[in-house]
């Protein structure tokens, strides 16, 4: 059952820029953090940004820091993932997860919810 809808995904030019958009399926999903990760072929899952829903605070990963901007949308319960200045080694299935308040907004494993994905791909 699909709980996180993503969209926003495509092929744009290095330098060029996409949005990524993220919404739960149903407006009762509650969550506390909403993070991206992404998934480039043979390489592991890795964190790219997360935002608090209280505060929206900010957290990105080193990669992504200068480039992408995390925002949400209350009304819409919605996150998004401004990415501009894109290169090559962006290229991944991009997803979103809402977390619930638990562990670490850097791991995977601390999201209930994820997203189905959506494929970015970024040629030189």
């Amino acid at each position: 059952q699909e709980q996180l809808v993503e969209s926003g995904g495509g092929l744009v030019q290095a330098g060029g820029s996409l949005r990524l958009s993220c919404a739960p399926s149903r407006r009762t999903l509650t969550w506390y953090v909403m993070g991206w990760f992404r998934q480039a072929p043979g390489k592991e899952r890795e964190f790219v940004a997360a935002i608090s829903r209280i505060g929206t605070s900010t957290v990105y990963a080193d990669a992504a820091k200068g480039r992408f901007t995390i925002s949400s949308d209350s009304a819409k319960n919605a996150v998004y993932l401004q990415m501009n200045n894109l290169k090559p080694e962006d290229t991944a299935v991009y997803y979103c997860a809402a977390n619930r308040g638990r562990g670490s907004v850097y791991q995977g494993n601390s999201y209930d919810y994820w997203g189905q994905g959506t494929q970015v791909t970024v040629s030189s």
